[in-house]
C-alpha cells in the first residue's frame, strides 16, 4: 500500500517490528533512532524499551522499572556517547540512561510549591536537550509548564502556565529543539490549544503555528521540514515556513468512535492512522509512527520513503 504524493510518497509497512515469544507491546508512546540506525520504542508493557534494527528485527529490551509510566523518549548525542531521556507519566520523573539501560540520573518535580502540591502532580510527557546541554521537560499531563534544567540536572527556571495566550500552554505534550533557523528555538506541541508554539531557549514566546492542526502530540525535524504526529488520526508535514505540505494517513472523525483511542485490531484501517502519538524520520526519510492504543496492542508503522 502507498500513501502520500510526489516526494512525500511512502510504502506502508503495517505492524512493523518482530518481537520474541513472550514479549508484547503495551501502549506505544515513544520512538527514536541511534547513530547505528537502531530504532528504540518506549511502551507501557514490561521491558519498556525495545531496540530493533532498521529491518524490524528484535535486538534487545530492558526497562521493567519504567513500564508503569513509559511515555516520551528522546535520544541525545553527548560527546562520544548517546543517551536516552525517558519521560514517565504515572511515575512522575524523567530518567537519563545509556542505550543499554544504565541509569545516570532522575529528575522529579521541581521545588515549585506554587505549581505542585499534593493534588497538583508532575506528569512529564516529553524531554528535549538544547545544543548547550540544557534539558527541557514538558509537563503535558500534570501542570502545563515547561521546566529547564542544566545539563547536570540542576533546576534553572520554568515557563508556560495554563491558558491560550502568548506563552501560555494547555497540555504541552511534546517538545523539541528546532534548529532550522539562525538560532535554535524550543518547539512545544501545545496539544490542548491545537497549535505549535515556539520559544527562545530562555522560554520567551516567539510565535505560533496554527490552522490545519487538530491535536499535535509531538514533532520531528527532517532537514527544513517539521513532521507532526497528530493524535486526531493523521500525520502532518510542514515546510520550512511551517506551511502545509501534506497530510498522511488521515482518518477523519476516528477520534469520535466509542472507546477511542483504545480501538481493537478489528477497527484498524490499513494505510490510515487512529491515534499517532510520536514519530521519527530517519536519515533516509523513512517515517516510524507509534500510536496510543489499548494495552497489549501497541502499534508501530513504518513508512518507506519513495524517492
Amino acid at each position: 500500500m502507498k500513501i502520500g504524493n510526489g516526494r512525500h510518497s511512502y510504502d506502508v509497512i503495517e505492524q512493523w517490528g518482530r518481537l520474541p515469544a513472550g514479549l508484547v507491546l503495551g501502549t506505544t508512546h515513544g520512538v527514536v533512532e541511534d547513530s547505528q540506525g537502531r530504532i528504540f520504542i518506549h511502551h507501557t508493557g514490561r521491558q519498556s524499551v525495545v531496540a530493533f534494527d532498521p529491518e524490524g528485527n528484535y535486538l534487545s529490551s530492558w526497562g521493567d522499572e519504567y513500564q508503569g509510566g513509559a511515555h516520551g523518549m528522546f535520544l541525545n548525542r553527548e560527546g562520544e556517547g548517546e543517551f536516552l531521556y525517558l519521560s514517565t507519566t504515572s511515575l512522575g520523573f524523567v530518567a537519563k540512561t545509556t542505550l543499554d539501560g544504565r541509569e545516570i540520573f532522575r529528575i522529579g518535580a521541581p521545588d515549585r510549591p506554587d505549581i505542585y502540591d499534593r493534588e497538583k502532580k508532575f506528569v512529564p510527557t516529553q524531554t528535549a536537550v538544547a545544543p548547550d546541554g540544557r534539558i527541557y521537560i514538558a509537563d503535558g499531563y500534570g501542570q502545563p509548564w515547561v521546566h529547564i534544567y542544566s545539563k547536570d540536572a540542576r533546576y534553572v527556571k520554568s515557563f508556560g502556565g495554563l491558558g491560550s495566550g502568548k506563552g501560555q500552554l494547555d497540555n504541552p505534550h511534546g517538545i523539541k529543539i528546532d534548529t532550522r533557523g539562525a538560532v535554535p528555538l524550543v518547539l512545544v506541541s501545545d496539544r490542548g490549544n491545537s497549535r505549535l508554539q515556539y520559544f527562545t531557549l530562555e522560554g520567551e514566546h516567539v510565535r505560533f503555528t496554527q490552522g490545519d492542526l487538530r491535536q499535535p502530540c509531538t514533532t520531528d525535524q527532517w532537514g527544513e521540514e517539521i513532521y507532526v504526529a497528530d493524535l486526531h488520526s493523521r500525520l502532518t508535514i510542514l515546510d520550512g515556513n511551517d506551511c502545509l505540505i501534506e497530510h498522511l494517513g488521515d482518518r477523519p472523525d476516528c477520534w469520535k468512535k466509542p472507546g477511542w483511542p483504545n480501538l481493537p485490531r478489528t477497527d484498524w484501517v490499513p494505510g490510515a492512522f487512529s491515534s499517532p502519538h510520536d514519530l521519527h524520520v530517519d536519515r533516509a526519510g523513512n517515517v516510524y509512527v507509534v500510536e496510543w492504543l489499548s494495552e497489549g496492542t501497541g502499534k508501530i508503522t513504518k513508512l518507506i520513503h519513495q524517492r
